[in-house]
């Protein structure tokens, strides 16, 4: 069997990395670039951190910074026309998952127009071009997007995330500066981090797995559990923002190769229908799965995980470790204050069966060490709730 792993072309890490636009920019020769942002990035200075080396460097630029949360096509469609009458030829993306994915979309599209009613590129699209050049700038440590090959858009019209897959779709280059990352707010840093420990856990235990990835989802966990807390108690704590700006990077790296499962596979639904935030999502949802997926396959990978959040394991018996995996998690999850029911987050009981639906068609789903039904997803969510 082969396995395949698709990074990016080049990466920075670092405080103070995003300094490193200028040079990557005149040695690539892009002429002019279109920011894709948000208005909240805009408004607190964010996006200014990143606008201002281009300033400094003669760089061209125009804004466009109607990106929202659980991104639209409409969004997308409104992007590209911003990408055109700028006159264009790459893009700098600053924000969290939902800026990234905006611009690979844009991206993708502007170079493959057959794609231009967006719908189309749903699954693993055929895509003939790598997309226009992204330069991606993550200002939250959560989704990864500047380091995988998906991107996840709300079809709102049939009220559904798309997940989509394309291998063209990837940044061509990445900056990982934690400095982009201090302002954000303790409830944003909980509930994004917890996202990217849901990527390295689905991303260990998914059916896809090897032994490469698993290098990187164990070292994700790893740091994350030793992190995440302490930037969560002082939001300001530079090195803990870069310690977990890294761990999702190295998660996003695995993941995006090998696949998640049913927690990310439950999660979209609960954006597309309701708009609840991504990181929100999937670090509720993350120990409820666990337990589910103590019985599979992947059983022996839980003692891993309980090793890497820093329990001792050793005289334990395998189901005393899968239980101390999702114990851990759970209690993580109660550190950093997470909700830990969906009624608490304003979904209705109502509306479970139809999100059992849209979660057993989900393209991660099938990733899952275990098979669900329906009803073994519906089981889930009330018990979430």
């Amino acid at each position: 069997m082969a396995y395949r792993m698709i990074l990016n072309e080049t990466s920075y890490f670092g405080v103070g990395s995003r300094k490193m636009i200028a040079e990557e920019v005149a040695k690539r020769g892009y002429t002019k670039a279109l920011v894709v942002t948000d208005k909240d990035l805009v408004k607190f200075g964010v996006a200014a951190q990143v606008t201002d080396v281009l300033k400094e460097a003669g760089i061209p630029f125009e804004v466009f910074d109607e990106v929202k949360p659980n991104p639209t096509v409409t969004n997308v469609k409104n992007g590209i026309a911003a990408f055109k009458a700028a006159g264009a030829d790459f893009i700098v993306a600053i924000g969290g998952g939902s800026s990234m994915d905006t611009s690979k979309a844009i991206g993708i599209i502007i170079n493959n127009p057959e794609f231009s009613d967006v719908v189309s590129l749903e699954g693993v699209a055929n895509t003939k071009k790598k997309s226009v050049p992204v330069i991606a700038l993550p200002t939250t440590a959560g989704t990864a997007a500047e380091v995988t090959i998906n991107y996840v858009i709300t079809d709102e019209k049939n009220v559904k995330k798309m997940v989509c897959v394309d291998p063209n779709d990837i940044p061509t280059l990445a900056i990982i500066d934690p400095e982009l990352m201090l302002s954000m707010p303790r409830g944003l840093t909980a509930s994004t981090g917890m996202d990217a420990l849901t990527h390295a856990i689905e991303g260990l235990i998914t059916l896809g797995a090897w032994e490469m990835s698993d290098m990187f989802e164990i070292k994700a966990i790893e740091m994350i559990s030793k992190w995440l807390p302490k930037v969560v108690e002082n939001p300001s704590d530079i090195e803990a923002r870069d310690g977990m700006a890294t761990a999702q990077y190295i998660a996003g790296m695995a993941f995006s190769n090998v696949g998640l499962g049913l927690v990310h596979g439950m999660a979209h639904p609960l954006g597309a229908y309701y708009d609840i935030p991504h990181g929100v999502a999937n670090a509720l949802l993350l120990p409820f799965v666990m337990e589910y997926n103590k019985e599979s396959n992947a059983k022996a990978k839980f003692r891993t995980i309980a090793n890497a959040m820093g329990v001792d394991t050793s005289k334990m018996d395998d189901d005393q470790a899968a239980q101390a995996a999702v114990d851990a998690v759970k209690a993580l999850a109660i550190k950093v204050h997470i909700p830990q029911h969906l009624k608490e987050i304003g979904v209705p009981e109502s509306g479970l069966p139809t999100l059992a639906q849209a979660a057993f068609n989900d393209v991660c789903t099938p990733g899952n060490p275990r098979k669900a039904t329906v009803e073994d997803i519906l089981a889930l969510y009330k018990k979430a709730f």
